[in-house]
């Protein structure tokens, strides 16, 4: 049994809730669930997100297996596959006498210090009164602008807002692999991840990789979020028997195991570290990054001595030294055009009512 009182998230993706024709495969919710019994039974809280909304909702409405490609089409298929998802949690639940409860969240629910507050209560709450939260994106309304685009993203989100014990990754592979298994005959699985770096993310299938979207690269991208909230995660076969005890009691082979950083971002940092898209690249001199570095000091127009990409006030950007390397990234409160033209200038010589800072330090997050 995995030590009590403690708290686990649980992702699953539509991979392993859904046969090969599409349609949700109910055994699969059933085995989970009866794993999260198992768990709460011993004294644990556990909070499971998960995939499969759309999926559970094209029989419904009579698409068989042709899934649309109009956007607003599958956010309605959506709402109606979340209930018709709800449905099969919820039963699957209360066989062991458990109470499902469903969470639908936003973005903003992670950026907004009011709504954070709020959505943390909600699920505290939740937990408190016996209740297991199902968690998923709030796809039938979520702007394609604004949206985790996927839920294992939520899922080290949620962790975070939880300060959770624990974050499994429940695939449909045994976790990280040495290399890829349909090329590699001697492709192993790694047990355990002290840092996520560039290496990992390309074995993975990182950016540039038609493997890259989802898959195991948006786990592998999930954990090192949970490790920077200090989290510890498991990304494991979601159809191996007891893996969610198993993770949970810390047995070895189970799944990757990534190892949580001792020091826990905020979440808002956290949130601009990795959640927010970068729209550009703020290029500034061996002073500021000096000064960046070791005081953790604001950026100001004088220490820019290029911009790359073209953003808004608001946007997320990527901070490099003269190098070219990139030592942090930020919110910028200068559109592109306008830090271009500012680039270098002294305090004094900015025009009325113009940021001093192109980036606040509180909007800041240096990265390793």
């Amino acid at each position: 049994m995995a030590t009590t009182g403690r708290t686990v998230v649980a992702k699953i993706g539509t991979s392993s809730l859904t046969s090969p024709s599409g349609s949700i495969r109910v055994a699969a919710i059933e085995k989970l669930c009866a794993e999260v019994a198992e768990l709460c039974a011993g004294g644990n809280r556990v909070v499971i997100v998960t995939s499969g909304a759309i999926a559970a909702g094209l029989p419904v409405l009579g698409f068989g297996d042709s899934r649309p490609s109009d956007p607003a089409v599958l956010q309605a298929v959506s709402a109606v596959g979340q209930a018709e998802l709800l449905g099969h949690y919820n039963r699957a639940l209360a066989a062991h006498d458990l109470i499902g409860g469903q969470v639908l969240l936003a973005p903003l629910d992670f950026v907004n210090r009011r709504q954070y507050l709020h959505a943390r209560q909600t699920l505290t709450v939740l937990l408190d009164l016996g209740v297991v939260p199902v968690v998923n994106e709030n796809d039938a309304v979520a702007d394609d602008e604004i949206r985790f685009g996927d839920n294992d993203r939520l899922a080290a989100l949620v962790a975070h807002l939880l300060a959770a014990d624990l974050l499994v990754l429940l695939t449909d592979t045994p976790g990280v692999l040495s290399g890829d298994p349909r090329l590699s005959q001697d492709a192993s699985l790694i047990e355990e991840i002290v840092a996520v770096d560039h290496d990992l993310e390309v074995v993975a299938g990182g950016a540039g990789s038609p493997h890259g979207s989802g898959g195991m690269a948006s786990k592998l991208a999930a954990a090192k979020i949970a490790a920077w909230s200090g989290v510890r995660a498991v990304i494991a076969a979601a159809d191996r028997p007891d893996v969610l005890v198993d993770a949970a009691a810390g047995r070895p082979g189970v799944g990757t195991v990534v190892v949580p950083r001792r020091q826990r971002l905020p979440a808002r940092k956290l949130w601009i570290a990795f959640a927010v898209g970068s729209s550009g690249t703020v290029i500034v001199d061996a002073g500021a990054r000096a000064a960046l570095l070791a005081r953790g000091v604001s950026l100001l127009p004088a220490g820019v001595i290029d911009v790359r990409g073209s953003f808004d006030a608001g946007d997320a950007v990527e901070i490099a030294g003269p190098d070219g390397a990139v030592f942090a990234k930020g919110l910028c409160r200068y559109p592109a055009s306008l830090l271009q033209r500012l680039a270098g200038s002294q305090t004094a010589a900015l025009p009325p009512d113009t940021s001093h800072e192109v980036v606040h330090r509180d909007d800041m997050v240096l990265l390793p």
